[in-house]
């Protein structure tokens, strides 16, 4: 199982991280999980959290770089999107930071993903309970990660499989 998570250093990709090698002994050889963030420093932390385990790469990149999100896809199964900008504030001062993160970064993983074909793949994409009737740019940004995610499903029903999970606020999550 090859898993790519975006935004792998969030607490959502930490607690994912997480569960994958609890059911995965140290020695399996068939887990390759790799975590794609922007924050090295995180990345460090991460590593040195679950003591340098070898099923765990890490990427450098940004969901807005489709070359570098492109290579971060070789030989992936399974794509969990969880990149994201989410604090309300910041992204109501800065709306199109949001649109390029939220909306255009999940464009660029899903041409990525269709670009590639080097084999099938499931791609879920973390959404939020504030798509719900979004009062606000994340909610709203959010709910086009939906119907851009849903509409992927299009493309060609029978290769690639995409869904939506919404995440709403979680204890210890930011």
């Amino acid at each position: 199982m090859n898993i790519l998570i975006t935004g792998g250093t969030g607490s959502l990709g930490n607690e994912l991280v997480k569960q994958l090698l609890s059911v995965h002994p140290i020695e399996a050889q068939d887990l390759r999980i790799v975590v794609y963030s922007r924050d090295e420093q995180k990345q460090e932390q991460m590593a040195e959290k679950f003591n340098h385990h070898p099923a765990l790469r890490f990427f450098l990149g940004d969901v807005r770089d489709k070359d570098r999100l492109r290579l971060a896809l070789r030989g992936v199964d399974t794509v969990i999107h969880a990149a994201a900008l989410k604090i309300v504030p910041a992204l109501e001062y800065n709306p199109m930071e949001a649109m390029k993160t939220n909306i255009l970064g999940t464009q660029n993983l899903i041409e990525c993903l269709y670009e590639t074909r080097s084999h099938p793949t499931k791609c879920i994409c973390v959404s939020t309970d504030k798509a719900v009737a979004p009062t606000n740019l994340y909610g709203a940004s959010k709910l086009c990660l939906e119907k851009l995610t849903s509409a992927a499903n299009n493309i060609d029903p029978d290769y690639h499989k995409f869904s939506v999970v919404r995440y709403g606020n979680v204890a210890l999550s930011r």
